[in-house]
């Protein structure tokens, strides 16, 4: 009744209804929506009110209280109301499209040109908004993209179906093309926060810090009390490498919104990252107390590694995996903390059960083929021949200041970028994604979703020289005035072929691990992105034995081009692998390595509290607790673990042989 434009009668079966159910959240929304249409304001707020009183988290009642606001005119309130419907429910479309509608109007009022703006914007193609939401819910994003690009050719300043479209380039990774859609919608309603916002985000996506850090600046021009500002600040000034200033962008969100949990994990983890750790649990605890569903904050306790939890907390855990409604999401970072917990506490059948269980959940939501991950391993090894590099080699960039450290994860890379970040000379920067950017770039001259190595078909002589500066110039807004650097990003290994021809003196550094530590230490690891073959004992296993297969290519093909750091010998003789690690760096000794733990400054990856101690051997072979649930991947190492003294295979392989 009320969609036919019967508000009367749509009113009136609500009033039946609710005269059996009082406190129906779903019949108090639409009976309030009803009186809405028919002007009764008063009465209209009293439903939603009391839907609200009742159900708090109710997504729908805040979009009804939005739609209150929005036709009384206060737009700025009703854009607070919208938003946090989105935080609660983000997947309903129509929640966006309102949203949308009043930061469009809000954002006309300000411009000079806002009365055409605003009948543009809110009179026309409503219809047409609202076909492309219901396809974007629907699962639909190319017919929603159809749709906003018919809007285009019709009105190209049309702000909505640019935005929009931005956000499905953003979907598909095509930050530069979100961009230039983002760019062209605030020209066009530079009062327009939402864009901004969206904009400062593709821009950190693309490490455009100043102009991501700018465009937060219109936020906070345009919303300057508001939480999600001042958050948006901070995550830029973080991403940027100005942490302190982060940390007080988040202090100063907290003033208007002290419970935010987006506020304050971020801020936990800002103070985790410059080695705060009391301050950083005790803002994680305060997230907790505040949010109890937001279980990121128990993974991030956790995650420190050198924190327990108290009895109670684990009981908190605990009884929420017994919550039906709770989402995967949710779910995986819980039993992520129970897992490490578990550890910590000795009860390994436990903690493998928790690590296995989340694992099980996380990996049905990661896109990773294994097959292809073997089919780009050999290809790398059939280009990068000896006479691919004799043929090729003498044309790179001389820089010698880039120091990678590469490997696989939890292998000691970030002990190793500690040791080298302790030296007066050297740069300690952080996991950079500068290098697969650069190999991104390289022109296609064959098909178009030509992927590397094959890409490097048609290079010219001078292409290697270009490539080297490139890096060089993308990494100069890490760097200080130091002569060296260190690029920690683990997954380089595979370009280290391409690094002696692009960067010849660049040194490369191969954190490795007894093979059943590194795989296990990386599967009980809850990434935040990537690595999507760590979620599975298999996959991880025949992950290992790619890395190591490319490994030995590089060592035969560019013998001592690569120097190879066991972690078990750093920790057994830390000087003599310091000496070793310096001297192949052709960096003098310096007695601050050995004190690599006293170094003061921000460590951005899982290990950023264990590398703010001294040495330590509790890891070592830390996989023969779990080795009894380890079958799996034992079997899929076995062609490596048989090559082992018989002290460090498992038993069944010593068994065996």
């Amino acid at each position: 009744m009320l969609q036919a434009g019967d508000a009367s009668n749509a009113a009136a079966v609500c009033d039946e209804a609710l005269a059996e159910f009082a406190n129906d959240a779903n019949i108090l929304c639409l009976s309030a929506r009803c009186l809405l249409a028919l002007k009764r304001f008063d009465e209209s707020r009293l439903r939603v009110e009391k839907a609200l009183q009742l159900f708090p988290s109710f997504a729908l009642a805040h979009e009804v209280y939005g739609d209150l606001f929005f036709v009384l005119g206060n737009l700025e309130l009703a854009i607070k109301k919208y938003q946090t419907a989105q935080r609660l429910d983000p997947r309903r479309a129509e929640t966006g499209i309102r949203l949308n509608q009043a930061e469009v109007a809000l954002a006309s009022q300000k411009t000079a040109d806002g009365a055409s703006l605003k009948a543009r914007q809110r009179g026309a193609f409503q219809e047409e908004m609202l076909r492309a939401a219901e396809h974007e819910k629907q699962g639909e994003p190319a017919k929603a993209e159809q749709v906003y690009r018919e809007i285009l050719a019709k009105d190209p300043d049309h702000v909505e179906s640019a935005r929009l479209l931005a956000a499905i380039a953003v979907k598909h990774q095509m930050y530069r093309d979100a961009e230039v859609f983002l760019q062209r919608v605030v020209e066009n309603a530079p009062d327009y926060a939402r864009a901004w916002v969206d904009l400062s985000n593709v821009q950190h996506e693309q490490e455009k810090h100043a102009e991501a850090i700018y465009a937060a600046e219109q936020v906070l021009r345009l919303m300057p009390n508001a939480a999600e500002s001042h958050m948006l600040m901070a995550n830029a000034l973080g991403q940027a490498g100005r942490l302190d200033e982060s940390i007080e962008s988040y202090r100063r969100a907290l003033k208007f919104a002290p419970s935010h949990p987006g506020v304050l994990s971020g801020l936990g983890h800002r103070l985790k990252t410059v080695g705060k750790q009391d301050e950083s649990i005790a803002i994680y605890r305060q997230c907790l107390a505040a949010n109890p569903l937001h279980t990121e904050a128990y993974w991030s306790l956790a995650n420190l590694k050198t924190f327990r939890f108290k009895d109670e907390e684990v009981a908190a855990m605990e009884a929420l995996l017994t919550d039906e409604g709770l989402s995967d999401e949710n779910r995986v970072y819980v039993h992520n903390a129970l897992g490490l917990e578990y550890e910590g506490r000795r009860d390994y059948d436990e903690a493998f059960m928790n690590f296995s269980t989340g694992n099980g959940i996380r990996r049905k939501s990661e896109s990773y083929d294994p097959v292809d991950a073997e089919v780009i391993n050999e290809a790398m090894i059939k280009r990068f021949s000896k006479e691919y590099f004799e043929q090729n080699q003498g044309n790179g960039l001389t820089d010698a200041s880039p120091i990678f450290v590469v490997g696989l994860p939890r292998s000691g890379s970030t002990l190793i970028e500690q040791i080298l970040a302790s030296h007066s000379e050297v740069e300690g920067t952080h996991e950079l994604g500068d290098l697969p950017r650069v190999v991104r770039a390289i022109p296609k001259v064959g098909k178009r979703n030509q992927r590397f190595p094959d890409s490097l078909e048609g290079l010219g002589p001078n292409s290697w020289a270009n490539l080297g500066k490139q890096y060089i110039e993308r990494t100069r807004k890490f760097r200080t005035d130091r002569p060296y650097f260190i690029d920690k990003n683990p997954n380089n290994f595979i370009y280290a072929g391409l690094l002696k021809l692009m960067l010849p003196n660049a040194k490369i550094i191969n954190a490795r691990r007894h093979p059943l530590d590194s795989c296990f230490g990386s599967y009980k690891q809850l990434f935040a992105s990537g690595q999507p073959f760590t979620y599975d004992l298999v996959e991880l296993g025949d992950y290992y034995l790619n890395y190591q297969k490319l490994m030995d290519h590089w060592h035969e093909v560019l013998p001592g081009h690569v120097l190879d750091v066991q972690y078990e010998n750093v920790v057994a003789d830390l000087e003599t692998e310091v000496r070793r690690i310096l001297e192949y760096c052709q960096l003098p000794f310096e007695d601050s390595c050995l004190r690599f733990h006293e170094t003061d400054r921000a460590v951005k990856t899982a290990s950023s509290e264990q590398v703010r101690q001294p040495i330590y051997s509790s890891s070592v072979n830390l996989w023969r607790n779990y080795e009894n649930h380890l079958d799996l991947l034992i079997d899929t190492l076995e062609p490596l673990l048989v090559k082992l003294p018989a002290d460090q295979r498992p038993t069944k392989i010593v068994a065996d042989k």
